[in-house]
């Protein structure tokens, strides 16, 4: 379940699948559809996409996406995924900060799982790019590699887009760099240029992009590997639940 951040249904609860308009029920609900081919339900009301699920769908494990502080809901398990690098920012709540609660907060979560560097006792999540994919033609991929030589627009609207770009730096691009706010609603103006060049950007942004792209714009599919440790713990945390 998720929020639907920036979608604009009238109704919620909504069940997503990979057809479903990101513009209606946000951009991460789709892209979650696509690649875990999973039932999803957003709304605002996360007990009530929680009981939508649950009618809808054939399930026995629920994940919130981003539902720490939804409170309303309860939970069996906490798993709270920080940014290895920034980490907790200036360690202030909003306003004055970045987070929503105090830093102790993370002291009773059961896993924490932090992408790019951590700590002792937390799980390290290491993002590889696995492909190019076109956005015009899904079955056309390229590998990264491919795209040195020669300037690329970097198109991203995600929450840290420097991350993205350095990624592609990385690798040995030329990066002319388009950032954009997060969630943001692409139109075809944002992601068309007076040249040749290809535009990359993430798998997130491809998803509102799809419906006007052209054979130029690519997406990196990205795939997420954890270590085995947080495997063997988030195991053993369900069969502890199951098991009462």
């Amino acid at each position: 379940v998720s929020r639907g951040y920036r979608g604009t249904s009238d109704t919620w609860p909504r069940l997503v699948d990979k057809h479903s308009d990101p513009l209606e029920v946000g951009d991460e609900a789709v892209l979650l559809a696509r690649r875990t081919n999973r039932p999803v339900a957003v709304g605002p009301d996360r007990p009530a996409a929680v009981r939508e699920l649950i009618e809808q769908a054939d399930c026995d494990i629920i994940i919130s996406d981003d539902g720490l502080q939804h409170y309303a809901l309860a939970r069996d398990m906490e798993i709270a995924v920080i940014d290895g690098e920034r980490r907790l920012g200036n360690g202030l709540c909003l306003p004055s900060g970045p987070l929503r609660e105090r830093a102790s907060r993370l002291k009773t979560v059961d896993l924490i799982i932090t992408n790019g560097p951590g700590l002792e006792g937390e799980h390290q999540m290491k993002l590889s790019v696995a492909t190019a994919v076109n956005l015009e033609d899904a079955g056309l991929n390229r590998a990264l590699e491919d795209f040195i030589g020669g300037p690329v627009h970097a198109v991203a609207g995600i929450g840290n887009p420097a991350r993205f770009f350095k990624t592609l730096r990385q690798t040995g691009l030329e990066v002319i760099e388009h950032p954009f706010p997060d969630h943001h609603t692409f139109r075809f103006s944002d992601i068309s240029f007076k040249d040749e060049f290809p535009v990359l950007m993430t798998e997130k942004d491809a998803v509102k992009c799809s419906r006007f792209a052209k054979v130029s714009h690519w997406f990196l599919k990205v795939d997420a590997d954890l270590d085995s440790n947080f495997t063997k713990q988030f195991t053993q945390l369900l069969r502890d639940i199951a098991n009462g």
